[in-house]
Order: structure tokens, then sequence, then C-alpha cells
């Protein structure tokens, strides 16, 4: 698969629009998580701060390196989604005409859609540490920035959604193993509600 992120916008966009099952929801929401990294890092980054005092150049400093790491992980799940989702696809068109192709087959779905699941758990993690980023750059970065700081926050809050919905479609078919990966899910809605609160935005 050609990297996406190589693309063109227009391009990228394209290829969202397109009938083909990849990039999905899960490379969006991934995207979404990047971009809002980006946001936030420029804010964090300006040399004005809110009251330009040190302390606040050291939380935005903090800040900075949470949308760096965070945002370079979002970025390399962009397309970790897509060939996450498109293992799951070639796992189902395995052959089955033989009682050890079925074991063959189901061993390899299996392990694909693991493997589908726990690629948005991981965007929706560091979408949750962009949200952090986000509400520091607002609280302490420069004022004129609020409407970019909030605007990462609220993409921030979009991709782990996003995320999240995706975790929970494929985690249905991971039977008992499910169990921990939805508490996580749910674990990481609900701080991200809690830090929506913190950056003015609605739930």
């Amino acid at each position: 698969m050609a990297k996406l992120l190589g693309l063109t916008a227009d391009g990228l966009l394209d290829r969202f629009a397109s009938p083909d099952p990849t990039p999905g929801g899960g490379s969006a929401a991934a995207l979404a998580g990047a971009t809002a990294a980006a946001l936030a890092a420029m804010v964090c980054a300006m040399p004005k701060t809110r009251t330009n005092l040190d302390s606040e150049r050291e939380r935005l400093a903090t800040a900075l390196g949470w949308a760096k790491e965070a945002g370079s992980r979002l970025r390399s799940l962009v397309q970790e989604d897509s060939e996450a989702y498109d293992a799951v696809v070639a796992a189902y068109r395995l052959p089955k005409a033989t009682e050890e192709e079925k074991a063959a087959r189901r061993e390899q779905v299996a392990m694909a859609m693991a493997r589908a699941t726990e690629v948005p758990l991981r965007t929706a993690e560091a979408c949750l540490v962009v949200m952090s980023a986000a509400a520091e750059a607002l609280a302490h970065g420069n004022p004129n920035a609020s409407s970019d700081a909030r605007t990462a926050g609220a993409l921030a809050w979009a991709g782990l959604l996003g995320a999240a919905a995706n975790v929970r479609i494929n985690a249905g078919s991971l039977g008992d193993a499910a169990g921990g990966i939805l508490e996580r899910i749910d674990a990481l809605l609900a701080e991200g509600r809690n830090r929506v609160g913190g950056l003015g935005l609605p739930v």
C-alpha cells in the first residue's frame, strides 16, 4: 500500500471518499489526532505565553513534548490502521475447503482481528495525550491562539471517539479477550469527556 501521508491532501481525501474499505474510519481518527497534535504543538511553541511567566513556558515545553510524541505515533497509525484492516480482509479470503484450511483461516482471522482492535486502541490513547497538550496550550499559551488550541482539543476528541468506535466493532470478534479492551476504551472515553469540559467544548 502506498503511504497515505505521502499523498497530496486532495489525493488522501479522494482515497477516503473511494468505495474501497481502506483507508476508513480508523485511519481518519488517527489523522484527526495527528492534525490536532500539530495544532497543539504550534500553540505550545509560540514565543508568547499567556502572561510570559517562566512557569508557563516550562509547562508549554512539556506539553509540546507530549504533542510531538503523540503526533508522531498518530501519523504512523494512519497507515497502520489501513494495513491492519487489509490483513483482516486477506484473512477472510483464505481458502476453507478442508479442515486444515479452515483451522488455518480461523487462526489468521483471529490474529488479524486482534491487531485491528489493538491499533485503534493505541490511536485512542494517543488522542487522549493530545487532548492534554491542547488543554495546556489553551491554559498557558498565547491567548490569541486560543481557538487553535480548542480546535486541537476538538479534533483530538473526535479522533478518540472514532478510534473507540473501531475498537468496539472489532472487539466483538475477540470473545473473552474483549473484556479488558472494552474496559480500557471506556476509561479513555471517560477521561476524554473530563478533558473536553476543561477545553470549554461541548461533550
